[in-house]
């Protein structure tokens, strides 16, 4: 009779042990729940949304008006199928699991994708406007082309925006799977629940970091590095705001870190590298060189040209 080598054995008895612990009292196994949502399918479905928000940029054939429709149908057919497929998954998994808080039913995921696909223009125009944005401030970009290939902070801004309205529908893990992809691609973490207004702008970008709860208004520019956090937070289930409010105008440089949802950050102000802020500043504030903090024993709030 013939004897299996060692190492068959050895691997044999390997996936035993992995059979096993899924049959133990493991808290994250999910063999039995509802099919989860695929991340590939969810990545492929943005990409393809993408191309439909960039034709000119990411179409492999000549586009013009008599075949433009036809390129845009191609996107978003492709798009379409994946998408609902993956929002009904989330969806009934998170029924299936008695997450009662969420608002949307099972059975809305073609209600929300139709939704999104009629945002579309609004989402262009958006995007439109962060890319001149991004042109207009830096004098390195030769060209807006050069913007949209080449700039991580577009592509990361591109999935916030498009993750942020599936974020304000109700949609369960989808959001935040394509929010990640983008992390994973450019160093660049943005919360789907951030509010960000108009012609936002990352310089360079890596290592930028804007939480669930960053309200960030118009025209504001962040540097790589920076940070707008939370501070500790001792109970996962409180829902007050943990991060901050940056106003219209300011400028954030490479480094800054600002924390806490009670902390705003006044129209037209700049703060400087490596600041660490815990502490609203007014209106017109240039904070450089110190950290500001909520317990510091100062209730004096820099002004402008303040260091």
């Amino acid at each position: 009779m013939r004897t299996e080598p060692k190492r068959f054995r050895d691997l044999e008895a390997a996936i035993d042990g992995v059979v096993e612990s899924y049959t133990a009292s493991l808290e994250i196994n999910n063999l039995e729940s509802s099919a989860l949502p695929n991340k590939r399918a969810v990545t492929d479905a943005f990409e393809h949304l993408k191309h439909a928000l960039f034709m000119g940029f990411y179409s492999t054939r000549t586009l013009t008006k008599d075949n433009l429709r036809q390129g845009v149908a191609e996107q978003l057919y492709a798009a379409y199928c994946v998408l609902v497929e993956q929002i009904e998954r989330a969806l009934t998994y998170d029924h299936w699991m008695g997450r009662s808080d969420r608002k949307l039913p099972a059975g809305s995921g073609e209600k929300v994708v139709l939704a999104l696909f009629k945002d579309i223009p609004e989402l262009r125009r958006l995007l439109n406007a962060d890319v001149k944005a991004a042109y207009d401030g830096d004098p390195a970009a030769k060209t807006v082309e050069e913007i949209v290939f080449s700039y991580p902070a577009l592509e990361a801004i591109v999935a916030y925006r498009v993750a942020n309205r599936l974020f304000r529908s109700d949609v369960p893990m989808i959001p935040r799977i394509i929010t990640e992809y983008a992390h994973s691609r450019t160093g660049i973490d943005i919360n789907p629940g951030a509010e960000i207004g108009e012609r936002m702008f990352i310089d360079h970008g890596t290592g930028v970091v804007i939480g669930e709860t960053s309200v960030i208004g118009n025209d504001v520019k962040l540097y790589q590095g920076v940070t707008l956090g939370a501070l500790s937070v001792p109970n996962r289930d409180d829902k007050k705001k943990r991060h901050p409010t940056i106003e219209d105008g300011v400028t954030i440089y490479a480094g800054a870190t600002i924390l806490g949802g009670e902390t705003v950050i006044g129209k037209g102000s700049v703060i400087g590298g490596n600041v660490w802020l815990t502490k609203s500043v007014a209106p017109g504030s240039r904070v450089f060189g110190r950290a500001r903090s909520a317990d510091d024993g100062s209730s004096e709030r820099p002004g402008p040209e303040r260091d």
